[in-house]
């Protein structure tokens, strides 16, 4: 190559070195600008008390990337590429890239569900599919993340959320429990029924409206098994089941009731002894 080769090609060095170095500089300047944007936005909108927590993250994610498309636009534009043709190609991809990524899309449109009709939120405990129980932590634009009680996060796609039964522990203000307890043939029903009721109502965190019960829930093998049917406020139901679960023996063995056994397991043993008796 001589020398007025080069002269020649010097001006589209120049215009080409031009052009780098602003695309370079756009592309920066649009990056920053959509992290700001999507943490200002974030922010802002968790100060909010009328909007939803679970949207945020979505709404953040929404933002940054319709500023980094118009950024990417731009660089394009920069190099003299025609816009207009880049938005058709894009359109024909995305028709490809959403044919090819069906499942994705399922999860994309699931999330704009979850987030629409909020069967869950962020901060509540819920059980969804696959037996996935814990506290919500991000409802995202394909997964949705579930703290378990042990700490453990599960990331499950949306499109397994939104098509599965979603139970929600936390919804309701207040919720019952069925705790059971459990009394031999012969002993007195309407004293332990008395007993229990008395213990229910010791208990602070027993809500009075619906009014607590207890009644035979079954009779089998030698046992009668007492229902206590309790309701607490949701926040207080684990401490208050778990109270009854360890109160409900010790009160009953305090007056009076022996634990019982299984007419099965007692007539097995009656039968182990008169055979060692006869030896």
């Amino acid at each position: 190559m001589d020398i007025q080769q080069i002269e020649s090609f010097w001006p589209f060095l120049q215009r080409f070195a031009v052009d780098l170095v602003v695309a370079f500089i756009i592309l920066g300047i649009g990056w920053t600008i959509s992290r700001w944007l999507g943490n200002m936005v974030q922010r802002l909108s968790a100060r909010s008390e009328k909007i939803d927590p679970t949207i945020i993250p979505m709404f953040r994610t929404v933002v940054i990337w319709s500023v980094r498309i118009f950024t990417i636009i731009a660089v394009l534009s920069q190099f003299g590429v025609q816009t207009a043709s880049l938005i058709a190609v894009l359109g024909a991809a995305g028709l490809a890239i959403g044919l090819a990524l069906q499942g994705t899309l399922q999860n994309i449109a699931a999330g704009i569900m979850l987030l629409g009709l909020r069967p869950l939120r962020v901060g509540e405990s819920v059980t969804v599919a696959a037996g996935i129980s814990g506290t919500v932590d991000e409802v995202g634009l394909f997964l949705t993340r579930i703290v378990q009680a042990d700490g453990v996060q599960v990331t499950v796609p949306n499109s397994t959320v939104w098509n599965g039964t979603i139970i929600n522990l936390s919804r309701n203000h207040n919720r019952r429990m069925d705790v059971p307890a459990y009394i031999r043939y012969g002993d007195d029903v309407n004293r332990a029924i008395e007993v229990l009721l008395k213990l229910i109502g010791e208990q602070r965190s027993a809500l009075k409206m619906p009014a607590p019960s207890v009644f035979v829930g079954d009779r089998k093998d030698g046992i009668i098994t007492l229902t206590l049917r309790v309701w607490a406020s949701a926040d207080n139901f684990f401490n208050l089941q778990n109270d009854l679960n360890r109160e409900v023996p010790m009160r009953l063995k305090e007056e009076g009731f022996e634990s019982p056994s299984p007419l099965r397991v007692a007539v097995q043993e009656v039968g182990v002894n008169n055979q060692a008796s006869a030896k």
